[in-house]
Formats: structure tokens, C-alpha cells, sequence
């Protein structure tokens, strides 16, 4: 993948003008400001035809189901910008619930162990895909495909045609699936919890802010002293750890599990970070972003099935909102490098 780095490089608060830093950022808030205004839009536009849609117990469910799309974004969104792709995330969350579900099933583990047990699982996973990108140098895509099948059959031997029931499952687990505070999900707080510290991060520290140079010019990055293979690695570790707290929180929301768990959702949540603002050329983006989309991708879903529309359109919406998001990111790419190298030429003639 190649993509303009003068506007990419500066978000990540490394050789970056502030004229850059500050340009990017006001075009990222303006991507996200308009995405938050799209969801509103859907809202009441639905709203009209359909008065429930609007009722709390619909705001609830909607907020709900757009909850681990955007968990499973945070981790994507970091892999992304370097450049990279995880379509495992899936597979693993898939994996991790049934473990999870599992050893409720037979081994009565205590609660919070399996919350920690689903990380483990994602991270074990996250680290496979790592040292493979980064130590063989394969490129990401072909090794997150792949180990979304090898996980996928390895969850399919563990299962064997078992599923895990609801009354194996603890109510104090399945409680996060389904209790409020305020009228607000505990799954939304959850995830908007790790989406807050992770933007944080990301703003703040060296270390991530060294992944949206690496996307942005990775030569650059290295000549600058940039640990591109640790960077690298850890990005896949994150990402393979919040599949894992995924698959956990999909074991509590939906109370049982088989192999088909996850089944989709690689495909679902690089659509929702694209169309939240991450480039899919590495550089750029946002966790709030990502979140903003999977938000508006499951409002658009729920307002079909609120206009009693083919559920078949909201694949083909998700897929155009893609395809749109690519070309608009490629298009305001080369827009703002023409810019910023126009502005520095006057500036040298000065």
C-alpha cells in the first residue's frame, strides 16, 4: 500500500509542521463532526416513520449492538494505520467465547477469570499474527486471511458440535450483557471506556503516535529511529487482546456459542473503521472515528429493519460506504499534499 506522506505523517506528532498537525486534525474532526450528524440524521429520519425507534429500549439496542464492532475497531484502527490489516478478529472472538463458555461449562471458573481468560486467548492469537507480519515479513493481509481459516478450523475441532448453553453460563458473567446504568448498557460504558483510553493514548504517548508514522512513510520512520517491528507487533497484540475481551463480552451478551460465533464480523469492522476516517492507507485516523462508524453502520441496519427493509441493503450500504470512504480518503490525500507542497514553495520563495 502507498499513500501521500506530507499530510499523514504530521498526526503523528512526529517531523510534522504544526501548520500540517493542525490542518489534519481539523479535516479528522470535521470527518468525525460529520459522521456523528449522520447518525442523528438516520435517527430521525427513521424516527418519523416509525415513533418506537426512538423509545429507550431501541436506543439501548442499538447502542448495544454497535458495542463490539467498535471494541474489535480500537484494535483495527491500530494495526491500520502502520499499513497493516487484521482480518482474524473474527475468528478470534469466536475462539475466545467458546473457551470462555467452555470451562464456565466444565470447570465452574469464577467470573472475572473469564474476561481474563478471553484476553489471553486474543493475545496469544495477536502475537502469531505479529511475529509473523514483522519476523517473516509477510505481508498482514495474507497472514490475518490465513489465520482467520486456521482459527476458524481449530475452533470448529474444539466445538466438535457442542454448544454452550445459557444456564452454563453465570448470571453475575451475562449480567454485563444485559444490565444498565442510567439507561445506559454496560457493554456501551465498557467499550466507550477502552475507546476513551485508547484515543488518550494515542494523542499522548511516543509510542503510539510512532504508529501513524510508520503508516505514513515507513523508511522515514526507521531513519528516524522508529522501532518499526516492535510497533508493529504490538499494534497485532492489542488488536488480537480486545478480539479476545470481544469474545468474552459476546458470551455475556448473547448467553451461548457455537463455532459460527463471530462469523462476518472481520469484514463488518474494517468497513465501520474506514468509514469512521481511518485510512486504509495507513497515517491516519482515529479510535473515536472508528467507534463513529460502527455506531453509524448498526444505526443504518436498525433503521432498515425499523422500515421493515431487506436486510440484504445494509450489506450493500456498508459496501458503498466503503468504497466511498476509500476514494474520498485517497482524493483528500493528494488534495491536501498538493496544498501543503503549494505552501511550502511559497514559503522557500520567501
Amino acid at each position: 500500500m502507498s499513500t501521500a506522506t506530507a499530510p499523514t505523517l504530521s498526526t503523528s506528532g512526529g517531523s510534522g509542521g504544526r501548520g500540517d498537525n493542525g490542518l489534519m486534525l481539523r479535516l479528522l474532526r470535521a470527518r468525525e463532526a460529520g459522521i456523528a450528524l449522520l447518525i442523528v440524521l438516520v435517527v430521525l429520519v427513521t424516527a418519523v416513520n416509525n415513533h418506537h425507534f426512538l423509545d429507550a429500549s431501541s436506543l439501548q439496542q442499538l447502542l448495544t449492538g454497535a458495542a463490539l464492532i467498535a471494541l474489535l475497531g480500537v484494535g483495527e484502527t491500530l494495526v491500520i494505520v502502520t499499513r497493516n490489516v487484521d482480518l482474524s478478529v473474527g475468528s478470534v472472538l469466536g475462539l475466545s467465547a467458546y473457551i470462555v463458555g467452555d470451562l464456565f461449562k466444565y470447570h465452574h471458573i469464577p467470573t472475572w477469570s473469564g474476561f481474563v481468560i478471553g484476553i489471553g486467548v486474543g493475545v496469544v492469537c495477536g502475537a502469531v499474527n505479529g511475529l509473523v507480519v514483522t519476523a517473516l515479513r509477510v505481508p498482514s493481509l495474507v497472514v490475518t486471511l490465513g489465520m482467520l481459516y486456521v482459527i476458524r478450523g481449530i475452533d470448529g475441532v474444539i466445538v466438535s458440535g457442542d454448544r454452550i448453553d445459557p444456564t452454563s453460563i453465570p448470571t453475575s458473567f451475562t449480567a454485563v450483557g444485559y444490565k444498565n446504568l442510567l439507561g445506559i448498557p454496560w457493554l456501551a460504558i465498557i467499550v466507550a471506556v477502552v475507546v476513551a483510553i485508547a484515543g488518550y493514548a494515542m494523542r499522548s504517548f511516543r509510542a503510539s503516535r510512532d504508529l501513524y508514522a510508520i503508516g505514513s512513510n515507513p523508511d522515514a520512520a526507521a531513519l528516524a529511529g522508529v522501532p518499526i517491528e516492535r510497533r508493529v507487533f504490538t499494534a497485532f497484540l492489542i488488536s488480537g487482546a480486545l478480539a479476545g475481551l470481544a469474545g468474552a463480552l459476546f458470551l455475556a451478551l448473547h448467553t451461548q456459542i457455537d463455532n459460527s460465533g463471530g462469523l462476518g464480523y472481520e469484514l463488518s469492522v474494517v468497513a465501520a473503521v474506514v468509514v469512521g476516517g481511518v485510512a486504509i492507507f495507513g497515517g491516519s485516523g482515529t479510535v473515536v472515528g472508528a467507534a463513529l462508524g460502527a455506531v453509524l453502520l448498526n444505526t443504518i441496519n436498525q433503521a432498515l429493519v425499523a422500515g421493515r427493509i431487506s436486510a440484504f441493503w445494509n450489506q450493500a450500504i456498508a459496501g458503498a460506504l466503503l468504497l466511498v470512504a476509500i476514494a474520498f480518503d485517497r482524493w483528500l490525500s493528494v488534495r491536501v499534499t498538493k496544498q501543503l507542497q503549494s505552501a511550502e514553495g511559497a514559503h522557500r520563495e520567501l
